[in-house]
């Protein structure tokens, strides 16, 4: 038995929930998938999957074995694709997607250094506030923010983000400057829907997460309309510490109740797991890796 092939199988098949769609995948057949796996559960003396007729489930302890047999597989990918990177140069098309703000302040600049360092490269950016499916809109990597849900994308941490609540000075003079979570109850608060998709902030205070519900004064699924709404004095926003950097440093913005805000964000550039790194991707990522320090944490 080859062991990584068997993991290969192991996971094509817990990502399936069938053997007859991961043989597919990797252009086997089905009794040689179920014959690999076998073989591993052997091998390990563990149970790594629940068969019936109609469905294939986890166990606790496939669940455990899946994430590391990603990891293993990912890091052989990744040595084969940059012994292969070592002899290609970037050419051809490169997609890179990113949230909007977060695109044109960081992204925008590395992505024209990429450029102009590898000029047979065309490259286009893609700024949007949502989720961009990879594969199906053609995307070569992209930039998030946030925990991610999808485990079967690669992940490249660059750096952290803190989620700040902000004011305009005239607005927290009219109105007060909040000095607890509950206190925001008494204020007009914006809602942008990029970053909490429903009208609820979460705060870590004294007694451990505290949660405020609220019903937002205006609403939006613009970072740039939440922030300039705040700064016209519309209320209280919620936004990430490098959205809103610019205007706090000119006096525009100041942050409140920042001795409750929540974990930092991390900032990663993600790519499909299935993919071959091309010799375009490695570039980028290196590039970013070398040149961007994307961490909005102090201050």
């Amino acid at each position: 038995m080859d062991r990584l092939d068997a993991m290969a199988a192991f996971v094509a098949v817990a990502e399936h929930r069938s053997f007859a769609a991961a043989a597919r995948r990797l252009a086997i057949s089905p009794s040689a998938a179920t014959r690999l796996v076998a073989a591993l559960e052997q091998r390990l003396g563990i149970r790594l999957l629940q068969r019936t007729t109609r469905s294939v489930t986890l166990t606790d302890a496939g669940a455990r074995y899946l994430e590391s047999a990603r990891r293993i597989l990912a890091a052989v990918d990744d040595a084969e694709s940059s012994a292969r990177a070592e002899v290609a140069v970037p050419t051809g098309r490169f997609v890179v997607a990113a949230p909007l703000v977060f695109g044109r302040r960081e992204v925008a600049p590395l992505f024209s250094d990429f450029l102009a360092r590898w000029p047979e490269v065309t490259g286009e950016l893609v700024l949007a506030d949502r989720v961009v499916n990879l594969l199906e809109e053609g995307v070569d990597v992209a930039v998030r923010i946030g925990v991610l849900a999808d485990s079967s994308l690669r992940v490249r941490p660059l750096g952290k983000t803190r989620r700040v609540l902000v004011a305009s000075p005239e607005y927290l003079e009219r109105r007060k400057v909040p000095r607890r979570p509950r206190d925001l109850e008494r204020h007009a608060l914006v809602q942008f829907t990029g970053l909490s998709p429903t009208p609820e902030w979460r705060f870590d205070a004294e007694g451990g997460d505290e949660r405020v519900a609220f019903r937002p004064a205006f609403v939006t699924n613009s970072a740039d309309a939440a922030i300039g709404h705040a700064e016209r004095g519309g209320g209280i926003a919620m936004a990430l510490s490098y959205q809103v950097a610019d205007a706090v440093r000119r006096g525009a913005l100041r942050v409140v109740l920042a001795r409750f805000e929540p974990p930092p964000l991390p900032i990663q550039l993600v790519y499909p797991a299935a993919r071959l790194v091309s010799a375009s991707l490695r570039a980028f990522v290196d590039l970013a890796i070398e040149a961007r320090s994307w961490s909005f944490v102090d201050g």
